[in-house]
């Protein structure tokens, strides 16, 4: 539920959606979307509280690695280099959705 409502809120902020849930043996991708010239790799974290931190914090560097192969996967397989990527994180918690640009850089 909580990738439907960021796929909406994407929409709404003129991402295209490209895939969801993208897969492989390297780990998962929730969406991938493109925004203007850039190839987005968006990573969705929900909580119902902050009682064990925000989402994003959730997004550590063990994961922001695993998302990172996956994302240069994809862009291989896809044949993709022609454009800009990024990597983006939508927070959302029980009353608020949050969008972080550029949230990580590509980690190997």
């Amino acid at each position: 539920m909580a990738e439907e409502v960021a796929c909406n809120y994407l929409k709404g902020l003129n991402y295209k959606i490209i895939t969801r849930n993208f897969r492989c043996k390297l780990g998962e991708i929730d969406i991938i979307a493109r925004q203007g010239d850039y190839i987005v790799f968006v990573e969705v974290k929900y909580r119902k509280d902050n009682s064990y931190g925000y989402p994003r914090e959730a997004v550590n560097y063990y994961k922001q690695r695993n998302i990172s192969k996956v994302a240069l996967y994809y862009l291989l397989i896809n044949n993709i280099n022609n454009y800009n990527c990024r990597f983006d994180v939508v927070e959302i918690r029980a009353s608020s959705i949050e969008l972080i640009q550029n949230a990580f850089d590509l980690v190997y």
